[in-house]
């Protein structure tokens, strides 16, 4: 295994560990557990999981891994704080959403060659890029796997 193929197996396994972990935790919760507070007066941990399936659903244009499959979700859990915008959606269908998006987008990043993961992602310019090589999938999928991590380490505590 090279230093590249190392790097990229490293990230993704590190990304499914987190998800494993977050979807464990979801199968654990009642949807009526999914409406407990992280803190008094903070986000449910209801909107975290849309909130998260919504940042991860725009992982596909973002990284070029194709369209997204719920462009809806963005008005209610990332656009507006939790409870401002009401949403139709019950928590199966939130549920099921989560599990469609990561699951579809781990495939993905399990398709990609090692080399895939440099490239620049789609928010950067060429000419920026040629600056800036840092900015790339990798770094993306990092920064979205820490993302991850914290929202799940608050949705433990509510627990």
């Amino acid at each position: 295994m090279n230093h590249e193929e190392l790097f990229a197996n490293t990230a993704v396994n590190s990304w499914k560990l987190v998800i494993g972990q977050l979807n464990k935790i979801l199968a654990s919760l009642s949807d009526e557990e999914l409406q407990k507070e992280v803190a008094p007066g903070r986000n449910r941990i209801l909107y975290l999981v849309g909130h998260l399936a919504a940042v991860h659903d725009r992982m596909f244009p973002l990284l070029g891994l194709g369209d997204r499959l719920h462009p809806e979700l963005d008005a209610p859990f990332i656009e507006n704080p939790d409870r401002k915008v009401a949403h139709n959606l019950s928590p199966g269908e939130l549920r099921g959403a989560w599990t469609e998006v990561n699951t579809k987008l781990t495939a993905a990043f399990e398709a990609l060659r090692p080399e895939q993961w440099l490239e620049r992602h789609t928010a950067v310019s060429e000419e920026d890029f040629r600056k800036e090589p840092h900015r790339n999938r990798l770094a993306v999928l990092l920064s979205r796997t820490n993302h991850a991590s914290f929202h799940t380490g608050q949705i433990r505590l509510a627990k």
